[in-house]
């Protein structure tokens, strides 16, 4: 057996093993304690796998094998009754009944920086105001004080990241550019009695600082930003942060990846109350070598994307965890001369699920032969992340006044009602 293959049986054998119940042994003190917030009560999380370059559909969740425009790339039959998706997912062919697939996804953005603002905004890229973006907004309106680490993190390096916008700039991401590393700047490199001098000194130079000056100082947030800071700093929930409570099968089934690793710290951060964490997975901008780019992409992707909805599942989080997974736009049909495929925001894929959205259910197709740009049943962005909002609690049509007196919808979009149950 080669260690490729071995390495695919020992994750597979962790799926199986996660499916038929059998990891809550392997449950930490941490996790216990978040199982006590579970249930109908229990506050909703975003978690967004990003896929950066723009990911195509061909080759992930909308193949036309045997077609002209399908390349090399085969199908795969799925947990739902009718769904293909590419053969380089086996893992998450296996999962994917717990997800819905959106096959004709609209957007006007062939860009990467415009098509990834617009992606995490619902909002076209604007040089009169900033939007938030879709995991800020959850952020800022859906408050929770236990929650003593910051309430909206990004895994990875992302070159074009979500922002605070309008709302301000303290609902901009935590930033860990690689989970396999310890979070940094979160411990005093002094002892403890060097550490209590330092803060009174500096409290000593922000009072004088303030003195005649209130709210200058108070618009600097200088004073807010080291609370949270030190609250941090002392709180049992950064645990939330150190993979290695994890037991080792876990961490191989997702994958000694990067990204494997950072799907796996999404989880525990859902489940210590972070309402939302962006995991991003970047090399998709195959322009060049599209096929050989997609295969060593998904050997990433699909095994830590399987995990992850199994160990939501396992641990009775899928049901407060919305799980998107999605990239700027997608791949043009055709090929090119340097066996890619380029731009193209016309027609592309993304999966959507948990939450209480509903599953197993699939959204518009795209034409196999290629002659037609236009999907059947175009979905537009913004109705994508009323949805999510709508399902997250967020009243998403309500309207806002920024900064400069500017009023503006949360969102423009509507619901998509086939991926809403009815209590929603």
């Amino acid at each position: 057996m080669t260690d490729q293959a071995s390495s695919c049986l020992s994750r597979r054998d962790a799926l199986k093993i996660a499916a038929a119940g059998t990891l809550s042994f392997a449950l930490p003190a941490l996790d216990l304690r978040a199982a006590a917030k579970r249930g109908p009560e229990r506050e909703k999380s975003l978690i967004t796998l990003w896929l950066a370059g723009g990911p195509s559909q061909l080759e992930t969740w909308d193949p036309h094998p045997g077609t002209k425009v399908g390349g090399p790339t085969k199908a795969l039959a799925t947990m739902v009754p009718g769904l293909h998706i590419a053969d380089l997912f086996p893992h998450t062919a296996e999962q994917i009944h717990e997800l819905s697939v959106i096959r004709s996804l609209v957007s006007k953005e062939g860009d990467h920086e415009r098509g990834a603002y617009f992606l995490k905004t619902g909002y076209r890229p604007d040089p009169t105001v900033t939007h938030p973006s879709i995991a800020a907004l959850v952020t800022q309106q859906q408050t929770d004080a236990r929650v003593e680490i910051p309430r909206n993190v990004m895994i990875g390096n992302d070159p074009f990241p979500g922002r605070g916008g309008y709302l301000g700039d303290k609902f901009d991401p935590f930033k860990v550019f690689n989970p396999q590393d310890k979070v940094s700047n979160v411990t005093a490199n002094v002892d403890d009695q060097r550490q209590q001098r330092r803060l009174s000194n500096l409290d000593i130079i922000e009072q004088s600082f303030r003195k005649n000056r209130t709210a200058a100082a108070d618009r600097t947030q200088h004073r807010q930003t080291l609370k949270r800071a030190l609250t941090m700093m002392t709180s049992e929930q950064l645990r939330a942060f150190e993979l290695q409570h994890e037991p080792a099968a876990i961490r191989a089934a997702y994958g000694e990846t990067s990204f494997g690793q950072g799907c796996l710290m999404a989880r525990r951060l859902v489940e210590t109350g972070v309402k939302a964490v962006q995991v991003t997975l970047d090399g998709f901008d195959t322009h060049a070598n599209n096929f050989d780019g997609h295969q060593e992409n998904a050997a990433i992707l699909d095994p830590a994307l399987a995990m992850l909805l199994t160990d939501l599942r396992q641990r009775d989080l899928l049901e407060s965890t919305v799980v998107l997974c999605i990239g700027e736009f997608g791949r043009t049909p055709n090929i090119n001369p340097l066996d890619g495929r380029d731009h193209w925001p016309t027609g592309f894929s993304a999966l959507l699920g948990g939450g209480g959205l509903r599953s197993g259910v699939v959204i518009g197709e795209t034409d196999p032969t290629g002659a037609k740009k236009d999907p059947v049943d175009p979905i537009e962005v913004p109705d994508l992340y009323a949805t999510i909002l709508a399902v997250l609690g967020v009243e998403y049509a309500q309207e806002v006044i920024t900064p400069i007196g500017r009023p503006l919808a949360l969102c423009e979009g509507a619901p998509i009602e086939r991926l809403l149950l009815p209590s929603t």
